[in-house]
């Protein structure tokens, strides 16, 4: 537990050095609980989500940086790799294919890179999916603008 404390701090360090060098993400640790972080990550451009200020929670275990974190959209998303209800990610560096090399920053950059590029085949929400494999990109990108205005963007006074 040592070893992933030492691991955090230096990564919430780096956090605090780099703010202004990718504006596309916001980290930010919970006061009391280091291994409690959320993010505000950016939609990516030319993207259903652009615009969008999403929310993560990360919810790291004592075992990081050899285990992967747990995260999810805490904000509601319409894709096919994201479980509409829980918010839970089907991302495969968050399973299988976890390196201690990855940091908690650039788990965000792969979560924005997904956003970007769907995986329909392998989906945690069907009916997002489902349009995609179907070849219906009008139909899923009109579904995610709609959630995006409606759960990521600042209601206008």
């Amino acid at each position: 537990m040592q070893a992933s404390r030492a691991r955090l701090f230096k990564e919430y360090k780096e956090v605090q050095r780099e703010k202004s060098a990718d504006p596309d993400i916001q980290l930010v640790c919970d006061d009391s609980n280091i291994f409690k972080w959320t993010a505000l990550i950016k939609g990516p451009s030319e993207t259903p989500f652009e615009g969008g200020v999403f929310q993560l929670a990360f919810s790291v275990p004592e075992q990081y940086p050899l285990q992967p974190p747990q995260v999810r959209f805490l904000t509601k998303i319409f894709h096919p790799n994201v479980h509409f209800k829980t918010g839970e990610i089907c991302l495969d560096i968050l399973k299988n294919a976890w390196s201690p090399a990855w940091t908690l920053q650039s788990v965000c950059r792969a979560i924005i890179a997904l956003m970007a590029h769907p995986e329909p085949d392998s989906p945690l929400n069907c009916d997002s999916g489902n349009l995609l494999r179907s070849g219906d990109v009008r139909g899923y990108q009109s579904m995610a603008r709609m959630y995006t205005r409606l759960a990521a963007m600042p209601k206008k006074g």
